[in-house]
């Protein structure tokens, strides 16, 4: 394939529609818009048709809620099945991250994030949307973890609450009010964003849940 954007119309992958997926990502609240659903639904297509067009390197999934529309799309055996039969000739299987890599695939070069974007602009003609960045999709509704909960602390400085990394580092710093969403977000392995303590609004416990995510202490799960 070559470096010149896809003209989306000329390839039929892009035309297809499953609105039975449209239906269970709302169901089950992937997305909270039809708009949003197919949306989705496109980057899927769209990662399928980037990962194929070079198979000189390996390209990760960077958007768990993106993987999330491909899992539920999957789960669909027979439509998934006939899907990649039509547009590529095969089944497009799906590996998580940790799956056992063969010989060969252990000699070919994992794509880092800026390798990715890189080819999404070839292809497409503009960067991935936002919707790459799971942080931007964050509801009261969305269920997050903590890896490493239990073994971060919370400690008072100068009328503000910092949250510490295993090493020490100030990994955040809130108000007193949002103390407890803290302190919780800090112990509890899962949890939805609603489920957090205290006076915070949704809106707030959005905005805290967002600044742990982009400070790795969460991360978004299914």
């Amino acid at each position: 394939m070559s470096n010149a954007p896809i003209d989306q119309g000329s390839l039929p992958v892009f035309s297809y529609e499953a609105p039975f997926l449209i239906e269970k990502l709302l169901k089950d609240h992937v997305a909270e818009t039809t708009e949003e659903a197919d949306a989705l639904f496109r980057e899927v297509k769209r990662y399928i048709v980037l990962t194929r067009s070079d198979r000189t390197r390996i390209w990760s999934m960077h958007s768990l809620r993106i993987d999330e529309a491909w899992h539920q799309f999957i789960l669909f055996t027979t439509e998934y099945g006939d899907f990649c039969q039509r547009y590529f000739g095969s089944y497009v299987h799906h590996c998580p991250s940790n799956a056992p890599k063969s010989a060969e695939e252990k000699t070919i070069e994992t794509a880092s994030w800026s390798m990715f974007r890189e080819r999404y602009i070839q292809l497409f003609g503009s960067p991935p949307p936002d919707l790459w960045n799971d942080a931007n999709g964050i509801r009261p509704t969305q269920r997050v973890m903590n890896d490493d909960a239990g073994e971060l602390v919370t400690r008072d400085a100068d009328g503000m609450i910092n949250l510490l990394s295993q090493a020490g580092d100030v990994l955040i710093s809130v108000n007193e009010i949002a103390r407890p969403a803290l302190n919780f977000a800090a112990q509890t392995s899962a949890f939805y964003v609603r489920e957090l303590p205290g006076n915070l609004d949704d809106d707030e416990k959005v905005a805290l849940v967002v600044a742990l995510m982009r400070c790795n202490v969460l991360r978004v799960a299914w």
